[in-house]
């Protein structure tokens, strides 16, 4: 992929004179326009050979446009605090809102690569990085992010005599690094990934440009007419083919004979008030050493709630927290996104819960309100809530490959019971806060809600982050329940019990 970059482009001072300036008002036009309308976000990825220009180019970006609205993250190596989240959470915690835009130099190709390149990774996995790469992109394609992905190349002859000459100019000798001069040496390894690399990643929602860098006015020109005419062919499209649309993922069919898989739910399950005491003693403390075990260090917990409203999920999660350090957990509600949450793809808000090794996090609601409000209310099209089902797999599959261990429960009650707990709540005076119109108005959707609930666990109850369906109109039975399933899930997780 980088024979047309390697033949000595070349931009005269007086060409880059006369352009430059014109480029540079059109740009910023574009950028105002993306700004004013706030309807996607640009991410421009600057990747390539060492002194091929990356940085530069990325001052003059800064130059030509309004810094204010740019968000300029630079990435190396992953520090000792960010190899205890997954991989992709530090470039989630970068991504710009609607109607910004985002430079990162160096990105999330660049350690798959250089792994690879320096044999810490077999093929096997730099393939499997590269796949992860596209499920990324695309999903950020499809809620409307626009991808421009820069490689700036220099042929190896160029390579050292470009290392030479900033060596030799005290001014610019410090930008060449002991790391710049290793990997120098391993140029070819370095090329033949990359070029491995670009072709399997230029997607046509995200296809590679790879530009010359020897000459800078040549580079220069290059990126900055590249980005514009990507903006300009986004605003040239009409607005309801702006966000790429896959096919659609189509709810499955009702069950010839009806019966959902809540109604098939064992709901006569109770547990009296002894026995539920003893065995929430025993749990909880079995749930606390699980939490200080050593081998957590290498670990982290995420716990998700879904039910119906009133289904008992706060009370449950009570239980849970009162048996761990509170130093090391969070519970983090989920209620409808705010103005800076839609800015972002949906996914942000809970990436940027995601916790280090040796932490928790309980989820009271997640992720899969795409696949359930947003669905039933009709806050999101089909396409959305359809794609959405395979990005969570991805998700929690990446999570777990991390080291997140994914514990999921829906908490199952029949309307009877909600109703009779709806009444309850409305008619003590202490427990008025719970009940609201909108509580009422969504049991009345229960029809449309049940076939999404079943649509949803069959087709993301995975082996690495399987749906635990628990019965809960007796509220000390479901308890337990979720208790000794937490337990277990992070027994099987760290291999044997604690302690032994």
């Amino acid at each position: 992929m980088f024979e047309s970059a390697e033949i000595g482009h070349q931009i005269d001072k007086k060409t880059f004179k006369r352009e430059a300036p014109v480029l540079r008002a059109a740009l910023l036009e574009a950028q105002y326009r993306l700004l004013h309308e706030a309807k996607t976000a640009v991410v421009i990825l600057v990747n390539g050979v060492d002194g091929a220009g990356r940085g530069e180019t990325v001052n003059v970006l800064n130059e030509w446009m309004d810094p204010r609205h740019i968000r300029t993250e630079a990435f190396g190596p992953m520090t000792e605090a960010e190899r205890k989240h997954p991989e992709m959470w530090r470039f989630w915690n970068v991504l710009p809102p609607k109607g910004h835009i985002g430079i990162l130099f160096g990105s999330w190709y660049t350690d798959p690569i250089v792994a690879y390149a320096h044999d810490r990774d077999g093929h096997d996995r730099f393939v499997h990085r590269l796949e992860r790469i596209r499920q990324f992109e695309r999903m950020l394609a499809a809620e409307g992010v626009v991808l421009v992905k820069l490689w700036f190349h220099l042929s190896k002859k160029a390579a050292k005599a470009r290392m030479k000459e900033l060596e030799a100019d005290p001014k610019t000798a410090w930008r060449v690094t002991p790391q710049e001069k290793e990997d120098l040496k391993h140029y070819d390894d370095f090329i033949r990934v990359s070029d491995e690399a670009l072709r399997k990643t230029s997607l046509g929602e995200a296809p590679w440009v790879v530009i010359e860098g020897s000459d800078a006015h040549y580079r220069y020109l290059t990126a900055g007419r590249h980005l514009l005419r990507v903006l300009e062919q986004h605003f040239e499209q009409p607005v309801d083919r702006r966000k790429p649309r896959p096919p659609l993922s189509a709810p499955l069919d009702a069950p010839l004979d009806r019966r959902s898989l809540l109604a098939a739910q064992d709901y006569t399950r109770r547990l009296s008030r002894k026995p539920y005491e003893d065995e929430l003693e025993t749990l909880q403390g079995r749930l606390n050493l699980l939490s200080r075990d050593p081998r957590m260090q290498d670990r982290s917990l995420v716990v998700v709630f879904e039910g119906m409203d009133a289904a008992g999920k706060g009370s449950t999660i009570r239980r849970i927290t009162q048996a761990l350090d509170a130093r090391f957990y969070r519970v983090v509600p989920v209620a409808a996104p705010n103005e800076n949450e839609r800015a972002q793809p949906y996914l942000w808000r809970f990436w940027r819960y995601i916790p280090r090794h040796g932490r928790a996090v309980v989820f009271d609601r997640s992720w899969y309100g795409r696949v359930l409000v947003e669905r039933v209310e009709g806050f999101c099209s089909e396409a959305d809530w359809g794609r959405a089902y395979g990005e969570i797999n991805e998700y929690e599959e990446e999570l777990t490959e991390a080291g997140v261990v994914i514990v999921k429960f829906w908490l199952a009650i029949t309307p009877e019971e909600q109703l009779r707990r709806f009444q309850e709540r409305q008619d003590t005076p202490h427990k008025h806060y719970k009940i609201t119109d909108e509580d009422w108005r969504n049991r009345d959707k229960w029809p449309q809600y049940e076939p999404a609930v079943g649509d949803m666990i069959d087709r993301t109850s995975t082996q690495v982050a399987p749906w635990h369906v628990v019965a809960s109109d007796d509220k000390l039975w479901a308890r337990i329940e979720v208790l000794r399933t937490l337990c277990e899930r992070l027994e099987a997780a760290l291999g044997h019990p604690a302690g032994a």
